[in-house]
């Protein structure tokens, strides 16, 4: 499914290729078909919110790119070429990088040590403290990050948008290209809020491919370029986030459609492919 261009003019910019692109994915646990002929795009430069109902797929989509699942069926596309992705570190390799909700930081180590937790630079079989802490540094500085003290800090001291900011900075401190998100202002706070989006915002300034998963559509229509819904499995709608209104992406979230956009009649009477909610059968949130 192809971004709509906002103009036929010849004189227009050509539309930028998508960094990375799904065509017609497919995941099943069991029976139940959680993911259905799905195509995706996010491109270079700028903020994709990924949105959509619990048990919409959202989850597993994301998963699947980051290879903790593979795909059964459908083509994985980076940068122009074919690949195949089955584990994280294929998609490491890429410049894929996750940040889920949980933020998987440690709190009896320092900000430092949680950048670089699994992939510390040793030197003569010694942690070179020196390089981790002035890599760590130039990341913030490269992110404008000015609210942590400093970055031997304990993660257990810093608040929820502080956590937020190191998760994220740990994203991207290994070159990353496409850093993607998964409800990071879920538990935060107005003005934390804020201070995370603006550095959402400022990773797509960087260059940085970035996919936005929020079921807060303030926060989608502050940052995002694009919007990709999916509903029951299946990609509702991509579109540019200027082309849509608040209404449309809730009734595509919640519907599949809303007036001409989004899925068609046969597509919004199927069903998943055993007649049942995705969600049911499966466990630790597989189909969110």
């Amino acid at each position: 499914m192809t971004m709509p261009s906002t103009t036929d003019a010849p004189s227009a910019d050509p539309a930028p290729e998508a960094l990375l692109q799904l065509r017609g994915v497919n995941k099943s646990f069991g029976a139940v078909h959680v993911l259905q002929d799905v195509d995706f795009d996010t491109y270079a430069g700028q903020v994709t919110a990924l949105v959509g109902d619990n048990g919409a797929g959202k989850s597993t989509l994301i998963k699947g790119i980051a290879g903790i699942y593979g795909f059964d069926s459908g083509m994985y596309t980076f940068d122009g070429h074919r690949v195949t992705v089955t584990n994280p570190k294929q998609a490491n390799a890429l410049g894929i990088e996750v940040v889920y909700q949980d933020l998987a930081l440690c709190d009896n180590l320092d900000i430092v040590h949680n950048l670089f937790l699994g992939r510390e630079i040793t030197k003569g079989g010694r942690l070179d403290e020196a390089a981790m802490e002035r890599r760590a540094a130039e990341t913030l500085a490269g992110l404008s990050v000015r609210t942590v003290k400093s970055i031997r800090q304990l993660v257990a001291s810093l608040s929820g948008g502080q956590r937020q900011t190191v998760a994220i900075a740990r994203s991207v401190i290994w070159n990353s290209r496409v850093v993607i998100l998964d409800e990071p202002t879920a538990a935060l706070g107005v003005a934390q809020t804020e201070q995370v989006l603006k550095l959402v915002r400022r990773l797509a300034d960087n260059g940085l491919a970035v996919v936005l998963i929020s079921h807060n559509l303030n926060d989608v229509f502050e940052v995002a370029d694009n919007i990709s819904v999916l509903y029951l499995g299946r990609m509702a709608a991509q579109v540019r986030s200027a082309d849509v209104t608040r209404n449309q992406v809730v009734e595509l979230i919640t519907s599949g459609r809303s007036g001409a956009l989004g899925l068609g009649a046969a597509a919004l009477t199927a069903g998943p492919a055993d007649g049942t909610e995705p969600t049911g059968p499966l466990t630790n949130a597989e189909a969110s």
